[in-house]
């Protein structure tokens, strides 16, 4: 099991940017995909981005791309998203997510293929 702690939301103005972190709690961090999430008031929560174990297959929403850079750091069991550009449409909870078995396009943006969750970091754009 791992755990997984989101940090670096905040309140940015449209057209600014962010980076968020997750740090996870094991060591095994490097065996695991990992996935961004969000969740919007009253919106269903929504794939943002994946990467697979070793960094060297990601996966990005439309609504995102070229805008929104994951990435992970194996040696200090971390994983980041870039953030650039933000719109106020991004305003949400941001959740980071794990899981193991295979990297595929429909499993990696799949929420319930995920079973380790973070408690998410709140994210404001404003216009």
């Amino acid at each position: 099991q791992v755990q997984l702690v989101e940090s670096g939301g905040g309140l940015v103005q449209a057209g600014g940017s962010l980076r968020l972190s997750c740090a996870a709690s094991r060591r095994t961090f490097s065996s695991y995909h990992m996935g961004w999430f969000r969740q919007a008031p009253g919106k269903e929560r929504e794939f943002v981005a994946a990467i697979s174990w070793s960094g060297g297959s990601t996966y990005y929403a439309d609504s995102v791309k070229g805008r929104f850079t994951i990435s992970r750091d194996n040696a200090n069991d971390t994983l980041y998203l870039q953030m650039h550009s933000l719109k106020p449409e991004d305003t949400a909870v941001y959740y980071c997510a794990a899981r193991g078995g295979r990297f595929t396009t429909a499993q990696a943006q799949n929420g319930i293929q995920y079973p380790y969750w973070g408690q998410g970091t709140q994210v404001t754009v404003s216009s």
